[in-house]
């Protein structure tokens, strides 16, 4: 019989093992901890030191190695202490795209025990503002575009004379220049760092109403990448990444694992699941500035890229892209997604096309340091529309509104406890409260059920639940349909008002290339497969791709009150 993955957490989580597991009190609650995980970021920046020269970042032609990285983040920490007065604790705001010097800055802000601020690069001038003054920033690390959209706001924010510029020629008012001030050097200033300080401040895609900034801990982040390095090892030892690769074996493997960064660094899964993991094992960060398919491909050939981390929608447009069929993929060693959900079909879509690769999936969020449950291998190919089992630190809970436990593999809202949930929201004490509640549980808002075997699948966020004549609709489970059409490249499903039915079920779709669709197709191909409750009784069809937030994520309200209003 062979075993579970229960069987081999049990074994590689025992006494003495690398990824032990004991108990410690985590702001005043008992909490599962991984015993020898690093204590503080600082540890895993002197790690650098290990991996030497060989490449950290690849950025468009250039290449920065690890000793090289950690040489310029330790000069820019005696930047910040000495010019610009920065402690522990104080506020280190980040609005540069993914550049070299954002890993560079975020590196030096917490080895000094201060604490990064990732401001979101596609908000404009005042959403800058609001990050910048809801954070109490002291100092400002920004490139030319975040600067200009900015404008003269420096002054009112108390910035002029402390920001520092990235990739910049120009003389502004008030800014310094990062190749002013950085001379690389080996010594990173003093700094008394613990495992429960504050680390970093992540700001939430802001759907609804302002974002909230969420203050995530050392030990946050560095359970997190405990949590991916157990999982990893997992899927190898149940012999899943043998059977990956063997059909492959006569293919050259790298020297260096590589993983092509396709999302923003200023999101999580950028940040705590490829840009620090990336430190730790000396695996090379491949930059993209922005997503670009074609641009994906190239650098995935180039730098012999062997592990793929991006949401959904990218996955498809690059299988989709024009090139893709002469490309080489044998490289590939690991081909995940996170984000949003995986539609089932895309999943075996991906098995077939990149067979040497282990495919896999994750669930998390921000306030969880990214993950929490993880589906990899075989399970993930058995069970494609779940995000896994949790990982062994993670405890879940299914609970109603009432906070009572649903039975087995019933809905309800998903509760996580664990040393990668954060502490709460920045200045925010009621929503802390109303999230973070008793017992060290964070309330995820997002629907849930757990099957007999532990798998844990998303039925829904619980704001995006259609609810049509009393009847819940998983907009989930309506989208992974309308994604079964082969014509069929981005789908969003939303609740439109009706005045008998308080909502009707809408879905806005985007055809591929070359492929036209038309509302009766979409209705007829879901007769099939949907009860008639859930099919949508209103379609458009669009031709641009669905707006999307910095994660990826389709940003449904935006789009539903634009087709609404065009429709009159």
């Amino acid at each position: 019989m062979s075993r579970t993955l229960e069987d081999v957490y049990a074994e590689l989580t025992a006494p003495g093992e690398r990824f032990e597991v004991g108990t410690e009190v985590v702001r005043g609650t008992p909490t599962k901890v991984y015993r020898q995980a690093p204590a503080h970021l600082r540890e895993l920046l002197d790690r650098a030191l290990r991996h030497g020269d060989v490449p950290y970042l690849v950025y468009e032609d250039e290449r920065w190695g690890f000793a090289e990285t950690r040489r310029h983040a330790a000069s820019l920490a005696h930047v910040l202490r000495d010019r610009y007065d920065v402690g522990h604790g104080d506020r280190v705001a980040i609005a540069v795209r993914n550049y070299p010097e954002w890993v560079v800055a975020f590196w030096a802000t917490v080895a000094l025990g201060a604490v990064s601020v990732p401001l979101n690069g596609w908000w404009q001038g005042d959403e800058l503002e609001y990050g910048l003054s809801d954070s109490g920033s002291g100092v400002l690390v920004a490139d030319d575009q975040r600067l200009d959209r900015l404008g003269d706001r420096l002054g009112r924010l108390g910035l002029a004379g402390r920001t520092l510029a990235v990739r910049s020629e120009r003389d502004l008012p008030g800014v310094d220049h990062y190749c002013d001030l950085v001379d690389p050097r080996d010594d990173l200033p003093d700094a008394d760092v613990g495992p429960d300080d504050d680390a970093t401040i992540f700001y939430t895609s802001g759907t609804t109403g302002f974002p909230k900034g969420v203050v995530g801990t050392h030990r946050n982040m560095t359970t997190n990448l405990w949590n991916l390095l157990i999982s990893a090892g997992a899927r190898q030892k149940m012999g899943r990444e043998d059977r990956a690769t063997e059909s492959g074996s006569d293919a050259k493997r790298p020297d260096q694992n590589a993983i092509l960064l396709t999302v923003p660094l200023f999101h999580a899964t950028g940040c705590h699941s490829v840009m620090v993991p990336s430190m730790f094992t000396g695996q090379k960060v491949v930059m993209m500035y922005r997503w670009d398919p074609g641009r994906a491909q190239e650098q995935r050939g180039r730098e012999q890229v062997t592990a793929l981390t991006r949401v959904p929608t990218q996955g498809k447009e690059q299988i989709e892209h024009d090139d893709f069929d002469s490309r080489d993929t044998s490289s590939l060693r690991s081909v995940g997604a996170g984000g949003a959900p995986t539609p089932p079909g895309l999943v075996s879509r991906m098995a077939e096309l990149f067979p040497r690769a282990n495919p896999g999936n994750g669930y998390g969020l921000t306030e969880t340091s990214s993950i929490s449950t993880m589906n990899g291998g075989d399970d993930y190919v058995r069970h494609p529309d779940s995000v896994g089992k949790p990982v062994p630190v993670v405890e879940l809970r299914v609970v109603t509104d009432g906070g009572d436990d649903v039975g087995r593999g019933e809905p309800g809202e998903l509760w996580i406890k664990g040393p990668n949930v954060v502490r709460g929201y920045w200045g925010k004490p009621d929503d802390t409260a109303e999230s973070f509640v008793e017992g060290g549980w964070f309330r995820s808002g997002d629907v849930a059920r757990i099957d007999d075997e532990g798998f844990v699948y998303l039925v829904d966020r619980a704001k995006d639940i259609v609810i049509r004549g009393g009847e819940n609709i998983s907009t989930v489970e309506v989208e992974a349909a309308i994604h079964e059409h082969d014509a069929v490249m981005e789908v969003a499903v939303f609740g439109a008002p009706h005045d008998r039915l308080g909502e009707e079920v809408a879905a806005a779709v985007l055809p591929k290339p070359g492929r036209t669709l038309t509302t009766e197709e979409i209705i007829e191909h879901l007769s099939g497969h949907l009860a008639g409750f859930k099919i949508p009784s209103r379609v458009w069809v669009v031709d641009e791709q669905l707006p999307r937030n910095a994660a990826g994520k389709i940003v449904k309200r935006d789009l539903r009150d634009r087709l609404l209003a065009d429709d009159g």
